[in-house]
């Protein structure tokens, strides 16, 4: 099989490219395994809209699900044993890019239930729960970026578990992630643990910036306003990555924890789908390339790149003082930044509920339809 040119420019240029989708075709068709091979993919990343999409579709469950109906097993019980199941899959499929990358990339993350998106000590507890569960080396928790969710972010990394952070919209919130990510390397340092073996990402949203700012420049519709539409997203991301370099090239916390073998919290470019048909495809790809991240890309996205999409290596690197000038101008044309990160937030946990809500609606049915 042939390794698509584009994508491994991509990787070349530093990007990790990660796959934003899982199920249990796309396993067994071995079509994951094909990917890996030829659109230079070493992970995936999960979550509750992405099982309540694979649960839907098809008959690929349809066995688990007779036999846990048999079991007796409860709706959140099925769906906790189906979920890890397929993650656990999939971290077997990528354990040798997990070798070969020196336990950097070949990483396959799973959420906590987003119902806990507001409870720090139940996020905690379901993620151990998970992590003893999948019984995997490369496998990440994912958390969200709530105020309940920074110290779980510590408590898990203390205890000696890999955190993907999501959720994450303003560069002040990403921030506050980058030092619960700390505290948790000092804490399992503190506590005897190897933090050489401990990793992370911070899934930094993308799309999701422009839909909602483009709606309120729109509704502002001033000349200046209007000419700011499709750039808030970039450059809230080029801030973003200016974060990452001050704090893990330049701040003296990090060189000390890496000096017990730490690794960077990674940046990771998530909701990179172009949300607006204006917009060109690939977007949030072409545009965000950078060494030392990650872009999780839907296989549409993906695929679009691998067709058309190019590498522009100057897209953040030295952007700094133009991102922000364009968030400021965004702000003064009379958008009210912290209120759109604050929407922003509650709409994606609400949204992840939401799906999670439908998930166990159609398991439960499932299940009492097998019984």
């Amino acid at each position: 099989m042939t390794t698509n040119e584009r994508l491994a420019q991509l990787s070349e240029a530093g990007v990790s490219v990660w796959l934003d989708d899982l199920s249990r075709d796309l396993l067994r068709s071995g079509r994951l395994a094909e990917l890996i091979a030829t659109r230079s993919v070493v992970g995936v990343t999960t979550n509750p809209s992405i099982f309540q999409a694979a649960l839907s579709a098809g008959d690929s469950y349809d066995e688990q699900v007779a036999k846990l109906a048999a079991s007796g097993a409860d709706v959140d019980a099925a769906i906790r044993t189906i979920t890890t199941d397929d993650v656990r899959d999939a971290c077997d499929v990528f354990a040798p890019v997990f070798v070969e990358s020196d336990g950097v990339d070949g990483r396959v993350s799973i959420e906590v239930d987003p119902r806990l998106a507001h409870d720090t000590d139940g996020t905690v507890a379901q993620a151990i729960e998970l992590w003893q569960e999948v019984d995997r080396p490369n496998l990440l928790i994912k958390i969200p970026a709530t105020k309940a969710g920074l110290p779980a972010i510590t408590r898990v990394l203390a205890e000696g578990i890999s955190v993907n952070v999501t959720l994450i919209f303003s560069v002040q919130r990403y921030a506050e992630v980058i030092e619960a990510f700390l505290d948790g390397l000092g804490a399992a340092l503190a506590a005897g643990r190897d933090i050489a073996d401990l990793h992370s990402v911070a899934s930094f949203f993308v799309s999701r910036v422009d839909t909602e700012i483009d709606k309120r420049l729109d509704a502002i519709g001033t000349d200046e306003a209007l000419a700011l539409r499709g750039k808030a997203a970039l450059a809230n991301a080029r801030l973003a990555y200016a974060r990452y370099q001050d704090v893990f090239t330049k701040e003296v916390r990090f060189p000390d924890l890496a000096a017990h073998g730490a690794r960077p919290q990674r940046a990771l470019w998530a909701s990179t789908g172009t949300k607006n048909a204006d917009y060109p495809d690939t977007l949030y790809v072409s545009e965000l390339v950078a060494p030392d991240t990650v872009n999780t890309m839907p296989g549409k996205t993906m695929e679009a790149f691998a067709d058309h999409g190019w590498v522009n290596e100057s897209s953040i690197i030295g952007q700094e003082a133009d991102a922000r000038e364009v968030m400021e101008r965004v702000a003064a044309a009379g958008v009210d930044l912290d209120d759109v990160f604050a929407q922003l937030e509650d709409e994606g946990v609400t949204k992840f509920i939401d799906s999670w809500t439908d998930l166990l609606a159609a398991t439960g049915d499932q299940l009492s339809a097998k019984a």
